[in-house]
């Protein structure tokens, strides 16, 4: 951060920072060193105007230069300015004054008195934008508090860190048991251990295993490790005993000569060490481009921090524009490449590309496909699409012209309620058929297609209704064996004397439905029972003799008899009706969930089904008995 606490006139750090109009500080008896007089009648000439102005603009050989007035000396003097501040800044001094002059007399009284055919001005030494002085001349410019104020943060600091380094600079010896320990005299390079003259005597004699350590004067503090890790030469890992001397450029690593002689660089192209150093010392370019950025921009970061920590709300909000502009600034110098590799001509790389041809000639080559797009929306055929009872049947195509591969599709339906969509198919097919759905409801369907690469869009949405009532015969694969259907499934009787049940091709697990059985023949007072039953219902009794049916089996059945039977699941109720009238009251109600249409008989019966009927509203009423 120092370097923004730095004047860029003096180089020193700031004394009574000023802030000119272009938001720069400067210190402000440098200010006066650069105040200059310009005469009001010659404001207009060409090439005044063009050295007060911002040093970017043209105006031929005048553009850098700047025209210089004394009220004791009647002529103008110009130059180009090309004196650099110590970090590289170039400012604009005044004009010495000819010896024997009064100017030099009256230069200081000049910055804050005007005289009334002159003006003041003061360029910037670091934009070169120029700023005319008003009659409280310099003292007219605020003061950067804030500034002032960090700079003194940073001194106070800077003193503290030098005066602890200061103390600890002193290297001691590192086995000495006097209290306070004896200053070191050596060194040991192999131990890397400090030691006192007498220490070293006793624990570090010159002979036996220790003959052959490096001792060298001690010095001070991290200066005397780091001169003696300089002094430290790396040796070959393979030779102990030998240092580097030569860069093998095969291997591209430092060897020894031992290793050219008896090693496994020995007919390895090897070129000098230093040479080779001298050659990869470009990269030093390098860092020190990425180390000047990389400062400039810390020390930006720092400054910003220390700004951010002072509580003057006047001082901050003088100075918080001007600090936004140079970070910005800073950043798009980053983001358009500041650190641009600068690598240099004379750089050598050798390129081994046996490994690589190697490696080629073990590859096994394959044709590669490109990858297809997402199959395209499938186009639903809405003259195939059909409802059946409780099934719904949906049809679909590839659109023509389609280069992507389809390999299956995914058709989704919802709840029948307007719920969430489900996947109720995925497959090759173009054609499905769900069924099991809930009767008089509205289900919303939709397919997509797809490949290796994706899933592709969705269909439009297909909306099918189911019948309104049921239409189902006698079910021949779940009925008991000794049933026997005619009449297209529609007419059942038994061959066997002991109760046999039969379920109906339809199940319900909501709405009302209703249907129909006509005694076709009754003998022998067979006993039939009528109801409705579970899949899992036992067929080789009578119905309702176990937790699985709900039947009605006795009273006014007879030969010509019609058997009416109510399902109602949004009551979750069961009622039976003969000849259209209620038998009793509600046969059994808490009916839930999914449930079959039943029957039992034996051989004296024979039954045949009436489905599709809407529900009567017309039915009698259950039948009193008086006593």
């Amino acid at each position: 951060m120092e370097e923004e606490l730095k004047c860029p006139v003096c180089g020193s750090l700031f004394r009574e920072p000023i802030i000119l109009p272009c938001s720069h500080n400067v210190c402000l008896p440098c200010a006066r060193t650069i105040a200059v007089q310009t005469p009001d009648s010659e404001q207009h000439l060409p090439h005044a105007a063009g050295g007060l102005g911002g040093g970017a603009g043209g105006g031929g050989d005048h553009a850098d230069k700047l025209s210089l007035y004394s009220e004791t000396d009647s002529g103008y003097g110009s130059y180009t300015p090309s004196l650099k501040s110590p970090n590289g800044v170039r400012v604009l001094p005044m004009v010495p004054a000819p010896p024997g002059s009064s100017a030099a007399a009256a230069r200081g009284a000049a910055c804050s008195s005007l005289s009334s055919s002159s003006s003041s001005s003061i360029t910037c030494p670091q934009c070169h934008r120029s700023a005319s002085l008003d009659h409280r001349g310099l003292r007219g410019f605020q003061r950067n508090r804030l500034l002032e104020a960090i700079v003194q943060r940073y001194q106070q600091g800077r003193g503290a860190v030098q005066g602890a380094s200061a103390a600890a600079a002193v290297a001691i010896c590192q086995l000495c048991d006097r209290t306070p320990p004896e200053p070191a005299a050596t060194l040991c390079e192999q131990c890397d251990v400090l030691y006192c003259a007498a220490c070293q005597l006793k624990c570090h004699p010159s002979r036996g295993p220790f003959a052959k350590h490096r001792l060298v004067p001690g010095g001070t503090g991290a200066g005397a490790a780091a001169s003696s890790a300089a002094r430290k030469y790396p040796t070959c890992p393979e030779h102990e005993m030998e240092n580097y001397s030569m860069y093998c450029v095969s291997c591209r690593t430092p060897v020894c000569y031992l290793c050219l002689e008896e090693g496994r660089h020995c007919k390895h192209e090897v070129k000098p060490l230093g040479a080779m150093w001298k050659q990869h010392k470009m990269v030093w370019d390098q860092i020190n481009h990425c180390t000047l950025k990389l400062r400039q921009s810390t020390g930006l970061m720092e400054y910003c921090l220390e700004v951010m920590k002072e509580n003057d709300p006047s001082g901050f909000l003088q100075i918080s524009d001007a600090l936004i502009k140079r970070v910005q600034v800073s950043q798009e110098q980053w983001v358009k490449g500041a650190l641009e590799p600068k690598v240099s001509a004379e750089f050598e790389l050798t390129l081994d590309s046996e490994p690589l041809l190697q490696a080629i000639h073990q590859l096994d080559f394959i044709q590669m496909k490109c990858r297809a797009p997402v199959p395209p929306v499938p186009l639903l055929q809405l003259e195939k699409c059909c409802t059946r009872n409780n099934s719904v049947t949906l049809a679909w195509r590839t659109p023509p012209f389609t280069h992507s591969p389809v390999d299956g599709y995914i058709l989704e339906l919802d709840d029948g309620d307007g719920g969430q969509y489900r996947e109720v198919y995925v497959g090759k097919e173009t054609l499905c058929t769900i069924d099991g759905l809930h009767f008089n409801s509205t289900y919303n369907a939709r397919v997509k297609a797809f490949n290796s690469s994706g899933v592709g869009p969705y269909s439009k949405t297909v909306v099918l209704q189911t019948s309104d009532v049921a239409w189902f015969t006698f079910d021949p694969n779940s009925g008991h064996r000794d049933i026997i259907l005619s009449n297209d499934n529609q007419t059942a009787t038994c061959s066997s004397y002991d109760d046999r049940v039969v379920l109906g091709t339809a199940a319900f697990s909501k709405g009302v439905h209703y249907w129909e059985l006509h005694v076709d023949r009754y003998d022998n007072h067979p006993d039939p029972a009528f109801g409705v039953a579970r899949a899992s219902v036992v067929k080789d009794m009578m119905l309702g003799k176990d937790d699985k049916a709900w039947a009605m089996t006795e009273g006014g059945v007879c030969k010509g008899a019609t058997v009416g039977v109510l399902l109602d699941l949004n009551k979750h109720t069961l009622t039976f009706f003969i000849n259209g009238q209620q038998q009793g009251p509600t046969a059994f109600s808490h009916v839930d969930g999914v449930f079959m249409p039943a029957l039992s008989l034996n051989r004296n019966v024979q039954v045949t089904l009436h489905t599709g009927l809407e529900v009567p509203t017309n039915l009698g009423r259950p039948k009193l008995s008086s006593n």
